[in-house]
């Protein structure tokens, strides 16, 4: 019997469900006897926030019967390090992926994000610096690991980057990572965040063929690229 369109969609409400049974079976949430919100709860509202690229507060404010913002923060702040999750998250990420790709050489990209911060002075003690940037020094930044094939996107790891970490610290994590993985690296492709001398001493440490622009200042880093890696000049 052929299946119906019907039968071959996938539903927001069954992606949602699925989201949250996975978190709740690797991150059980406990929140003793007398908290009446629920772990599904908290949850979903972790969900729905991710998925539109918006807050938890939003989420909350616009969602009816939803708990308060600070009580879904406090729940998951108090039972949770950043440590942690960013582990199980891996996991979860890479759980099917690795099934899922070609018995070849894949292209694997890692991707520099920063989100600027306009917020209280006050409460960036843990956010991450950089160069200024539409208007802020401030961001919330977050680098990506991810295979590219055929023009779709296999996310292998996230991570999270804090105040007194550099694009060096997370590049040796992802490399350490893909070190450890059962995949033939064709090459790896980086976003110009990631160009600096600590870096490219890591690409050629771990022995992986390389993209990234450059920038063409900088007599130091400019002599380390062409005595170590052939360097071509282009435009994006």
């Amino acid at each position: 019997m052929e299946a119906t369109q019907a039968d071959s969609e996938i539903e927001e409400e069954h992606l949602l469900n699925f989201v949250v049974n996975s978190l709740d079976e690797e991150l059980s949430l406990d929140l003793g006897e007398n908290v009446k919100v629920t772990a599904e709860t908290l949850y979903e509202v972790l969900a729905g926030a991710s998925a539109g690229g918006t807050s938890i507060n939003h989420v909350c404010e616009t969602t009816d019967d939803s708990p308060h913002a600070n009580t879904v923060r406090g729940h998951l702040s108090d039972q949770f390090e950043l440590d942690s999750v960013e582990s199980v998250g891996d996991t979860l990420l890479q759980r099917d992926t690795l099934e899922t790709l070609p018995d070849r050489p894949v292209e694997v990209c890692a991707d520099l994000h920063l989100d600027p911060y306009y917020g209280d002075e006050d409460e960036t003690e843990a956010l991450y610096s950089s160069q200024a940037k539409r208007g802020t020094t401030t961001f919330h930044a977050y680098a990506t690991l991810y295979v590219r094939v055929r023009n779709k996107r296999y996310t292998l790891a996230v991570r999270q980057l804090v105040a007194g970490e550099t694009t060096s610290d997370v590049l040796g994590e992802f490399l350490e990572l893909l070190d450890g993985l059962d995949l033939s690296v064709k090459a790896v492709y980086l976003d110009r965040g990631f160009y600096n001398s600590t870096c490219l001493k890591l690409l050629y440490a771990h022995n992986y063929a390389y993209v990234m622009p450059i920038v063409k200042w900088g007599e130091t880093i400019q002599k380390a690229v062409l005595n170590r890696h052939k360097a071509v000049e282009f435009t994006v």
